[in-house]
Formats: C-alpha cells, structure tokens, sequence
C-alpha cells in the first residue's frame, strides 16, 4: 500500500536514480533484501538531495560571479577608453580653444536668444488673445478673477476719496471752531477789561 501512494517527488527523482523508489522492483530485491537496499536507497536519495541542493548553489554562484565579473570588465573597459580619449582630446582642445570657446558662446547665445525671443512672442500672443476675447465679452478663463479685482479696487479707492474728504471737512471746520473760540475769548477779555 505504501509502495503505491508516491508523491511528485518520488516520480522525478525514479527518473533519476533508477534503484529508489518502485523501479527497484525490475532488479529482483525482493523480501528482506529490498528492504536492506530501501533504507541505503533512502539513505542514497537524502544525500543526493542534499547534493542536488549543494549543485543549485553552487551554479547560482557561478552565475552571479560570471554576470558580475563580466561588469565589472565592462565599467573598467569604459574608464580606460575615457580616460585615453581625455589624452587625445585635451591637445586638440587646447589647440582649437581660441576657436572652439568663442563658438561655443555664440551659438549659446543665438540659442538662448532665439529661445527667449520665442517664448516672448508666445506669451505676448497669449496676452493679446486673452485681451480681445476680455473686450469682445467672450470672459475668457480669469475674467471673474480680474473684475472682482476691479471692483475691490474701485470700493477701496472710493473709501479712501471719502475718508480724505471727510477729515478734510474736520480739519477745516475744526479749525474755524477754534478761531471763533478764541475771538469769543478775546472779546470776553476786552468786555471785562471795559468794565473795570
């Protein structure tokens, strides 16, 4: 009974190692004997899984030291292949320098210009697109934005045109109250003056 309940395991490794599991049957061990060579298969079997296990290993690290030595073969090619085309160059580069730098200004120049100027000219579009649409009643996108804008500075400058009138009216009233303050007390003087 036990000898026909086998597992995925047992139906792999019978391919190989022939003398474990079932196919030990075709040899002839029968009885005592088989049992005899069962425990030494069994014993067979564990070692070679250890030293099937010990092989995938072994293989993983080849793997890893093959993929990895080739890198590092290949990162010491390119800072050898750098660093003798620094050794060319640098002559070439000093020769050529009075004529490479100069260029090399111009055409970053005529870039950023020609970069700028282009930008300028978006934005610029952009804007006067925004305006027409704004002064045809289109209410293109931040209209609302920009008239409740106008409006909070309009209120502002009101307040500030009634406060600005409303103490100047104070100052120059203030200041008439004061003068006839002080020519009713003049004139209180001189009465009690006349009197004495």
């Amino acid at each position: 009974m036990t000898d026909t309940a086998r597992t995925h395991h047992d139906i792999t490794t019978r391919d190989q190692y022939p003398m474990i599991g079932r196919d030990r049957d075709q040899y002839g061990m029968i009885g005592r004997d088989r049992d005899q060579y069962g425990m030494i298969g069994r014993d067979q079997y564990n070692m070679s899984g250890q030293n099937y296990s010990k092989s995938r290993q072994i293989a993983k690290a080849a793997t890893a030291v093959t993929a990895g030595g080739s890198l590092l073969v290949l990162s010491s090619l390119t800072l050898v292949g750098t660093v003798i085309a620094l050794i060319v160059a640098t002559p070439l580069l000093v020769i050529f320098s009075p004529i490479l730098v100069p260029a090399l200004i111009t055409v970053a120049l005529l870039i950023t210009g020609f970069l700028s100027s282009g930008g300028f000219g978006i934005a610029a579009i952009t804007v006067f697109s925004w305006i027409y649409k704004y002064a045809t009643g289109e209410h293109p996108q931040g209209s609302d934005k920009l008239d409740s804008a106008r409006m909070k500075l309009g209120s502002k400058a009101q307040d500030m045109k009634d406060r600005a009138h409303y103490y100047g009216q104070q100052h120059t009233g203030g200041e008439h109250d004061r003068d006839r303050d002080q020519r009713t007390d003049r004139d209180r003087t001189r009465g009690t003056q006349h009197t004495t």
